[in-house]
């Protein structure tokens, strides 16, 4: 949720910051601006809309100069405006960047209205620029007034500081908000994501809670929370440049859809080759697995789906109890923690608010250890966990997630195994659940073998308004984010139910205009589905069953059925997931929706 770009440097940082903000649209964000240092003193530009409508009104002012600072803006307080829109100013000198929420702006605001500062926007960011400026007034330096008023903001934030007054620096805040710094030779940057600064440096640095970092063309100092000035470790970007383009795709979200067995690839690389890998997946700590007795796994949206899988996964296999919770419920309530729980927190991005909210307060219950599964191992959330399990999905830029859902499958599936061999699962069926994962990237290819079919039948869901989703079992979850999938992207209400549920409500929606999605995999519900499925085309419903080419189900009135490779019970909910994905990416495109950054959501939701 919104981006933040810096950047000082001997040449015109104008262009870093308008590719900056390009990488940093699939964030989503309503608005864009910049603020840069030249010979002309401070000038500002902000635009409603998307960045391309900020880049053509720097074409047109001709501004330029060796320090900047940008922003796209995701609304919190305050319409999407310009006069909403960042860069804040206070005076004509000063100016300011914001990620988050500062929570106690009211009480800031009245006691600035009352010291004569007028306010020229309705955002809660406006107060961070205004305190800055008292400090200036009373005689601090930019570095100083910045970690004065940072002790009085309570919230989330992340901010990018100029002045005109002090144009050889400028400085950056991190506080429950990500942030890093690139370094380059004889200029740096900071960016909400490194991603947006791959075109110009692969050497970072990750700022930590509290930090402010004060920006030089030939240096960076960091400061904690405290004043202190702190060293932080340097680390080199891995990933392709490539990783972050659309190539010959026409979204990202299919590029990425059709990127997920190279993806599950790298997810089991190096994790299959029976009880020793699994037994150093966590190095020495790994031997705590044997003394779990119950897992409490807690994530938001796509993640949290994952999850619900796993606990099918983890007391079935594995014989542990296990609650899946979401995770801005779970922080807000009292909770019992039973006897060696093992805490697991599922992410993406790793910053996810809620989660990371969460996690921090299990740190002060008795948890037998905390571990994340995500896919950034720079992130908030590896960072701040005893144990990591990254998924190494790579970069996933589509707001829908797609490849980082399969991939967080594969690595709790990979954490169940090792959980149940620590808990006396014999080698011979570790062998066989091993070997079915291999399998997993050459099943998901096959699913992929779908899509024209999936094109065609996308047709009958454009004119469409709602749709139903069914599974039973570990496809229920499978349902769930089949139904956020279309829900998110192509704005047609979906929701899931499990199967066995449509006679205590759903079915009282069921018409010819709500068509009913079925996943059928040939498991032990499979029979029972198929009740199911004849409860709705009873009722004149529309069905589209994706099912096992051997689940005895064809096409008749009523029903589209299309048949899916046959995959062992294991790895059902990650194949299956496949088809929804692209049932849902053909009918954004033909609703002409916008696929990659729709409206009103955020990739990386930091604010709760």
């Amino acid at each position: 949720m919104c981006g933040i770009v810096g950047a000082i440097a001997e040449r015109n940082v104008a262009p870093i910051l308008i590719a900056g903000l390009q990488r940093l649209e699939y964030r989503g964000y309503d608005s864009a601006g910049l603020a840069l240092l030249g010979s002309a003193g401070l000038v500002r530009l902000r635009r409603e809309g998307k960045v391309a409508a900020l880049e053509q009104a720097l074409k047109q002012a001709g501004a330029q100069g060796g320090v900047g600072i940008a922003h796209t803006r995701w609304a919190t307080h305050g319409v999407p405006s310009e006069r909403n829109a960042h860069p804040h100013l206070s005076g004509d000198a000063l100016a300011v960047v914001h990620n988050g929420i500062i929570e106690n702006y009211q009480a800031l605001r009245f006691e600035l209205e009352a010291g004569g500062y007028a306010f020229a926007s309705d955002t809660d960011s406006e107060v961070v620029v205004h305190l800055i400026h008292q400090q200036l007034q009373q005689g601090a330096d930019l570095l100083a007034a910045v970690q004065h008023v940072v002790t009085r903001l309570e919230g989330a934030y992340a901010l990018g500081v100029v002045s005109a007054d002090e144009p050889q620096r400028f400085i950056a805040v991190r506080s429950g908000s990500p942030l890093v710094v690139g370094l380059g030779i004889g200029e740096n940057y900071v960016a909400s994501d490194q991603l947006a600064l791959l075109p110009v440096t692969n050497r970072f640095v990750f700022l930590q809670e509290g930090d402010v970092a004060e920006v030089r063309r030939e240096s960076v100092r960091l400061f904690a929370a405290d004043g202190a000035e702190v060293q932080r470790p340097v680390h080199e970007f891995e990933g392709a440049h490539e990783d972050a383009e659309k190539g010959e795709y026409r979204h990202f979200m299919l590029k990425e859809i059709f990127e997920q067995p190279l993806a599950l690839q790298r997810t089991l690389e190096g994790r299959l080759g029976g009880a020793e890998d699994l037994a150093q997946m966590f190095g020495e700590r790994t031997a705590m697995l044997r003394d779990v007795q119950c897992v409490q796994i807690i994530a938001c949206g796509t993640s949290y789906h994952a999850g619900a899988v796993a606990r099918y996964w983890i007391e079935a296999l594995a014989g542990v109890p296990c609650q899946v919770e979401v995770a801005s419920e779970f922080r807000y309530r009292a909770h019992v923690v039973p006897e060696k729980t093992l805490f697991v927190t599922i992410s993406q991005s790793g910053e996810t608010a809620d989660t990371l909210a969460a996690l921090r307060a299990a740190t002060h219950a008795h948890y037998l250890a905390h571990l994340a599964v995500c896919n950034v191992p720079s992130s908030s959330l590896v960072r701040e966990s005893e144990l990591a399990l990254l998924t190494r999905a790579g970069p996933e830029i589509g707001v829908a997630s797609t490849k980082a859902f399969t991939t967080q499958l594969a690595a709790l599936r990979l954490l169940v195994l090792a959980l149940a061999h620590a808990r006396g699962l014999g080698e011979a069926a570790l062998s066989q659940h091993l070997e079915e994962l291999r399998q997993l990237p050459n099943l998901v290819e096959k699913a992929l073998q779908m899509d024209a079919a999936i094109q065609t039948l996308a047709e009958d869901f454009v004119e469409k308004q709602h749709t139903l989703f069914l599974g039973r079992g570990t496809q229920y979850p499978v349902a769930m984010e089949g139904a956020l999938k279309l829900k998110e992207i192509s704005y047609i209400h979906a929701e899931a139910y499990p199967a066995g549920e449509l006679k205590h409500g759903p079915l009282a929606l069921v018409d010819k205009d709500m068509p009913v999605v079925a996943v059928a995999p040939r498991d032990d519900l499979l029979e029972k589905l198929k009740s199911n499925l004849q409860e709705v085309r009873a009722r004149g419903g529309e069905l589209y069953v994706f099912a096992d080419q051997q689940a005895e189900l064809q096409d008749e009135a009523g029903m589209r059925v299309l048949a899916m490779p046959t995959v062992p019970e294991s790895l059902i909910p990650i194949v299956y997931s496949v088809p929804l994905q692209l049932l849902s990416y053909h009918v954004a495109v033909l609703r002409g929706t916008d696929v990659d950054q729709p409206r009103n959501l955020a990739k990386s939701v930091t604010v709760e």
